[in-house]
C-alpha cells in the first residue's frame, strides 16, 4: 500500500538556514573569543558598538544584556521613579510598560493606529491628559516601532514636545527599518532594540544595545552597566546592574551584521509575495508613507467572523506554524490591568488583539514554502 507522508512543516523561523549560510564564518568567530579568554567585555564588544554605531549613524552605542535592560537601563539613566509616567502602546510585548514598572514609575497605555499597529498621537494626547488627572507627573514615551515598522516619529516627537517628555524608541523588533530616510537608533532621546534569536539582527543567546547621540546619557548608561561603577569597579556611584554583553555573543553579531542588509532585502520580497497573493482574502500589513520595515512578523487581521483557533488549526494540519502577537493587549493581562488607560478607552488595540494572527516570516522563506503557506491561507478561508 502506498502512503502519503506530509510534507515537512515550513519553519516560522528559520534560524538553522542562516547559521548553515554562516556556518564557517560564526565557528571562526567564536573560535576567536575562546582563544583569547575576554568573555566579558572583551574585544568584540567594543567593535559591535562601533559597528552598530556606524550602520545606524548613532555617535553612541552601549551593547547590554537584553532588550530589556536596554529599556530598564535609560530610564534609570533619566531618573524615571515613582510619581512619573511614562506613555506606552498597549498594543506591544509586556517589556515596554514592563521596563517602566519595574522602576516604581507608571506605565499609562495609550492605543495604536488601526493600520500600522504603532502608536496613535491623539491617543497619546489622552494618555498624558489621564496621567495628568491621575496625579502622575509625564516624563517620557516609549514608542514602538512594532512588528519591524517605524513608528511615526515626526507625529510622536512633535507631542513630546509639546508636553516636555522624552522620547525612548524601543526598536526591538524594528532595527534596520528607516523613517523618511533615516534608520532607527537616530530618534528621540534613544533608541533600544534586542538581539534575541528570533529578532531579524538576533544573536545565540539574549542581547541588547542602546542607541544615543547623547554623550552624558551614554556615559551613565556605561556606568549602570556595570552596577553604577565610578572610577573603577569598587567605586559605586549610582544604582546599577549587571547589564553587560557577552563577548561570545558580539562576536556573533558582528558576522550576522555583514549580511543583515542582505537579509533584510530577502524578507522584503517575502512581505511582497504575501501581499500579492493574500491581499485580496485578508487584510495584509500596511507600510506607511516614508516608512520601511525589518518584517520581524508577518502579521494579517482576519476577517470578521473568521474562527481565528479554526483557522490557525487549519494551516497547522497542512504544516503551517502561526503565531498570535499578541492575543491580549497590555492593559488586559493581569499584571497590567490595574495601570492608567488614555481616556477613551483603547478599542484598537483590542480589536487587533482579537484578529491578528501572525505567519511564517524569515529571509529564507523560499517560493515554494511560501505558495504553500498563501495557498492554506486561502483554503482555511
Amino acid at each position: 500500500m502506498n502512503q502519503h507522508m506530509p510534507p515537512e512543516p515550513v519553519s516560522f523561523i528559520d534560524i538553522g538556514a542562516q547559521r548553515r549560510r554562516l556556518g564557517k564564518s560564526i565557528d571562526e568567530a567564536v573560535g576567536r573569543v575562546l582563544s583569547h579568554c575576554q568573555f566579558v567585555n572583551g574585544p568584540e564588544v567594543t567593535a559591535l558598538e562601533q559597528a552598530l554605531a556606524n550602520y545606524a549613524g548613532a555617535r553612541h552605542v552601549v551593547s547590554c544584556a537584553s532588550g530589556t535592560d536596554a529599556l530598564v537601563m535609560v530610564l534609570m539613566a533619566e531618573g524615571i521613579g515613582r510619581g512619573d509616567a511614562v506613555l506606552c502602546p498597549s498594543f506591544t510585548f509586556c517589556a515596554t510598560g514592563e521596563a517602566v514598572a519595574l522602576l516604581g514609575a507608571t506605565p499609562v497605555f495609550v492605543d495604536v493606529d488601526e493600520e500600522t499597529f504603532n502608536i496613535d498621537a491623539a491617543s497619546l494626547e489622552r494618555g498624558i491628559a489621564t496621567a495628568r488627572k491621575c496625579g502622575l507627573k509625564p516624563r517620557a514615551v516609549i514608542p514602538v516601532d512594532l512588528f519591524g515598522q517605524s513608528a511615526d516619529h515626526d507625529g510622536v516627537a512633535a507631542v513630546a514636545e509639546a508636553e516636555g517628555l522624552f522620547v525612548l524608541d524601543d526598536a526591538a523588533q524594528g532595527f534596520g527599518a528607516s523613517y523618511k530616510g533615516r534608520r532607527l537608533g537616530t530618534f528621540g532621546r534613544a533608541t533600544a532594540t534586542s538581539f534575541f534569536p528570533a529578532k531579524p539582527l538576533g544573536c545565540y543567546g539574549d542581547g541588547g544595545a542602546i542607541f544615543t547621540d547623547d554623550a552624558d546619557l551614554a556615559a551613565r548608561l556605561r556606568s549602570i552597566r556595570v552596577h553604577g561603577q565610578g572610577a573603577d569597579k569598587y567605586d559605586n556611584v549610582r544604582l546599577g546592574l549587571t547589564g553587560r554583553l557577552d563577548t561570545m555573543q558580539a562576536a556573533v553579531l558582528l558576522e550576522k551584521l555583514k549580511i543583515f542588509d542582505d537579509e533584510i532585502a530577502a524578507r522584503n520580497e517575502v512581505a511582497k509575495r504575501y501581499a500579492r497573493g493574500l491581499g485580496n482574502v485578508v487584510t495584509v500589513p500596511h507600510l506607511a508613507a516614508g516608512c520601511t520595515s525589518v518584517w520581524a512578523q508577518y502579521t494579517i487581521r482576519l476577517p470578521k467572523g473568521v474562527d481565528r483557533d479554526g483557522f490557525a488549526a487549519s494551516l497547522k494540519a497542512k504544516g503551517v506554524p502561526t503565531a498570535i502577537y499578541y492575543p491580549k493587549s497590555m492593559h488586559q493581562q493581569t499584571a497590567y490591568r490595574d495601570f492608567p488607560v488614555a481616556e477613551g478607552g483603547l478599542p484598537v488595540s483590542e480589536q487587533l488583539s482579537s484578529d491578528v494572527i501572525s505567519l511564517p516570516m524569515h529571509a529564507y522563506l523560499d517560493e515554494p514554502a511560501q505558495e504553500r503557506v498563501i495557498a492554506a491561507v486561502r483554503g482555511a478561508l
